[in-house]
Formats: C-alpha cells, sequence, structure tokens
C-alpha cells in the first residue's frame, strides 16, 4: 500500500505512543479516503470546447459575444444551455457544472497535456514534445494507485492518438514505466469488423502454452497484426503476467463485442466512431476497467475533427457547431450518462466531459472564437458527483473566473473520489518526489 506524506507523518505521530510500524498503520488506515466511485469514464474533448455555445451562455451580452445561438432552459435551475442541446437539457439534473476553470497554456500540445495529466507543462510552446520527463496520464496514476482486479486492465484509451504536429504528450504513463501504460486500441469500434486481436487464440493454444513466455512471443511474432495493433504486446517484456491475464479473461473479451447490444441501443449512441467508443466505455467499466479515455478526434478541428472552431479551412464556426460538434454531443453524452443511470452505474463511474481550454468571449473576423485557458467551463457527472449543481462562476461575458478552479483541482476531486489521496507521492526518473495532484478537492463539486 503506498501512503502520502501526511499518511506517514500521522505515522510518525502515533509512534510516540510506542506502537509498532505494523499497528500503526492498521491504526491509522481508519482514517484513509473513501472510495466513492469505482471507475472514470474520461471524454477527452480536444479543440477546446466553447463554454458560450454550450453551458455557460451569456445571453445578455453584446451580439459579438453571446453569438446566434439561443439558450434553452434546462432540468437544472438556473443554467440554461444551447438550444442545440435538448436532449443534454433533459439530464443537465443528473451532472455538475464546475465552470470558470482556468490556466494559462494557449496552445493544443502544451494546454492538452495540462488536461490529460492535471500538471502544468514547462512551457506553453506548441513545440511541446513527448518526453519521460513529463507527468504521467491520469490513467496510469490510477493504474499504480488503484489497479483494476486481475484480468482486466486498469486504464484503457481508445480510438485516437490526439497531435497538433506532434503527438500531444501526457498519454501514456512516462516515467512510471510502460507497465501502467494504457491498454490502447487503435481501431474503430463502429467498424463492422472491430475486435481485438490479441484475444483472437488459436483454438490450440491452451492455458499450459500460455504459461510459458516463449510460446506468447512465438504466438505474437506469428500474427502481424498483432504486432501493429497490440498494447499486450508492446508491452509483453514489461507485463508478462497482465498480458497473459487479459488473453485469458472472458468478463474483458466479452466487452468488446458490441454486437451483444441492442441495434435500439447502438442507434440512440449513434452509429458513428464517437457514439460506439462511449458504449464501449460503459462496457468496459461493466467488465472492471477503471479509467477510460475516450478521445473525441484526432485532429484539433475542422469539419469532422475536435472543437477548434475558429475559421477553421476558411469555414465560418456556426456550420461546424450546428452541423457536426453539437448534434455529436447531444446525441453521445446524454445517452450515456442515462444508460449509466438506468443500469445502476452511475452512482460509482464517474463521467468527465472536458477539453484543454474554452474559447475567446469575442468572434473574430473569421466568424470564430480563438483559444482561451483564461475561464472555461466542463462537467462531471456520477461517482459521489453532485447531481445538478453549478460550480464555480465567470464574469459577465465569461472572459474570467468569479470563483474559479485549475485543472490539477479537477484531478484532486476525482482522485478522492476514487478513494486515491491527491497528495500521494511518485518520484520522476531523476528521483524527485511529486504529489500526484497539487490541485485542491472542490468539495462543492461532491454530493
Amino acid at each position: 500500500m503506498n501512503y502520502s506524506r501526511r499518511h506517514l507523518l500521522q505515522i510518525g505521530s502515533a509512534g510516540l505512543l510506542g506502537l509498532s510500524l505494523p499497528e500503526l498503520i492498521r491504526a491509522t488506515d481508519n482514517g484513509s479516503k473513501k472510495r466513492r466511485a469505482k471507475s472514470i469514464i474520461y471524454l477527452h474533448q480536444f479543440g477546446g470546447p466553447s463554454q458560450y455555445e454550450t453551458f455557460d451562455m451569456k445571453p445578455d451580452a453584446v451580439s459579438d459575444v453571446r453569438g446566434t445561438f439561443k439558450p434553452i432552459a434546462s432540468k437544472l435551475a438556473s443554467v440554461p444551455v444551447c438550444q442545440l442541446l435538448p436532449k443534454m437539457a433533459q439530464i443537465m439534473d443528473k451532472v455538475t457544472v464546475i465552470r470558470g476553470v482556468q490556466h494559462s497554456m494557449k496552445n493544443h500540445n502544451s494546454a492538452g497535456y495540462y488536461s490529460l495529466t492535471g500538471y502544468a507543462p514547462p512551457t506553453d510552446d506548441q513545440r511541446l514534445r513527448d518526453s519521460l520527463e513529463l507527468f504521467p496520464a491520469f490513467g496510469s496514476i490510477v493504474d499504480k494507485f488503484a489497479p483494476s482486479p486481475k484480468g482486466v486492465p486498469t486504464f484503457v484509451s481508445y480510438p485516437h492518438v490526439i497531435r497538433d504536429g506532434s503527438i500531444t504528450p501526457g498519454q501514456h504513463a512516462s516515467f512510471l514505466g510502460k507497465l501502467h501504460n494504457p491498454f490502447f486500441i487503435n481501431q474503430d469500434p463502429s467498424a463492422a469488423d472491430f475486435r481485438l486481436p490479441e484475444l483472437s487464440l488459436p483454438a490450440n493454444l491452451g492455458l499450459d502454452r500460455l504459461e510459458s513466455r516463449k510460446e506468447v512471443l512465438r504466438l505474437i511474432d506469428a500474427q502481424t497484426d498483432l504486432i501493429e495493433k497490440s498494447a499486450v504486446a508492446h508491452g509483453i517484456d514489461e507485463s508478462y503476467q497482465k498480458a497473459v491475464a487479459m488473453l485469458t479473461s472472458k468478463e474483458f473479451m466479452k466487452a468488446f463485442d458490441l454486437a451483444e447490444e441492442k441495434p435500439a441501443t447502438r442507434e440512440k449512441y449513434g452509429r458513428h466512431t464517437y457514439g460506439q467508443g462511449c458504449l464501449l466505455a460503459r462496457r468496459l467499466v461493466e467488465a472492471g476497467v477503471r479509467f477510460v479515455t475516450v478521445y473525441l478526434s484526432p485532429l484539433i478541428g475542422g469539419c469532422t475533427g475536435g472543437w477548434d472552431t475558429h475559421g477553421f479551412n476558411d469555414k465560418p464556426m456556426d456550420p461546424i457547431l450546428k452541423n457536426y460538434l453539437l448534434p455529436l454531443t447531444d446525441q453521445t453524452l446524454p445517452t450515456l450518462i442515462d444508460d449509466l443511470d438506468q443500469r445502476g452505474l452511475l452512482d460509482d463511474t464517474i463521467v468527465l466531459w472536458m477539453g484543454e481550454f474554452g474559447r475567446t468571449p469575442r468572434i473574430n473576423k473569421l466568424a470564430g472564437r480563438d483559444h482561451w485557458p483564461q475561464c472555461y467551463t466542463l462537467l462531471m457527472a456520477g461517482g459521489g458527483v453532485k447531481r445538478g449543481a453549478v460550480v464555480g462562476s465567470s464574469d459577465k461575458i465569461g472572459a474570467y473566473p468569479v470563483q474559479g478552479f485549475r485543472p490539477e483541482d479537477i484531478s484532486a476531486t476525482f482522485y478522492d473520489l476514487l478513494g486515491i489521496d491527491p497528495e500521494t507521492e511518485i518520484q520522476d526518473k531523476f528521483g524527485r518526489p511529486f504529489p500526484i495532484s497539487k490541485g485542491t478537492v472542490i468539495q462543492e463539486a461532491i454530493g
């Protein structure tokens, strides 16, 4: 078991009473973090969603601040949402809206890294490169301190590697080691032939042969597509036991068979990559996976990419939002939250909907909003998060927080809900200690 500095200080103080170390640990464990959530589904909104066109609308502001879309009432009192989010309006009483989140990173790669790790990068540079000196992904931290049961990976991510030019850092375990990397799936969950090649074992390969590392490596060498697509194959030397457990786990295998779902359920989520990815996320947490990251898009913006809508390719913002991003959000996000709730899973599954920053108050000449990390909005639901609440606030034009938070406060909050003390320390490759989160738990968001 790992202990925070505060926990060890408590043990040290109690040691003055003459108790042995095992007795001290047992005595202080009574005050350990209570786990309220088992899993978290992180819907990563690359590009930076506009707060003005989603969940922090400013209908009384001047036209080039408020935009063209109208607010509609929602089930969360005093919180209107965009008119293009009518399904979301009906489930807002199940979420907490967190407004006034802020930082100072204006570039996608540096801000993206911050959104994936809860740690500010050393510099706000679009050329920020992946490095073992940078902090691990959220899911890798969870894998180290609250791993899933044997046979199920703790951290699964798919279906994209996000990038803006270079690959955005923060998508893997970094200095924690490859053992804690995500089980990454680079296939489209909406494809008719969606499957995991590493779970398709030859019929004559029994458990006795799987116990031999040499036999597993021979199997991998014999299957070219395994090398190209398999997280297990790439990590076999670091996690042989974990690989074998996953190769033989019927529960984990079953989660990927989306054909088991009723056609009406699949239609409700949407027969597209993101929709089926959200459905897969629900099935993965049912199988025991603790942290699932679903990347909306590998790209920052455009007509089929992420939320970077400031005149992308000379196309104005409104059609991209109206015809693609907002309908996609209104189909998948409320469906996922409702589905989890109806199955009794929402009480112990956190849903986090968050991008790397927000958008500017003023709409630029190309009919778009530029990058704005100074004040943005995100949603959390389930797993001990309050139902039907708003925490934080922005000024009258949404430019700056009145009551604000930082990305590390978000990570501190969900680590706390997962029963992991945010002050728990890890060491980087130089042996320097760091808390897993430098933030403060947002108590107002916890039910």
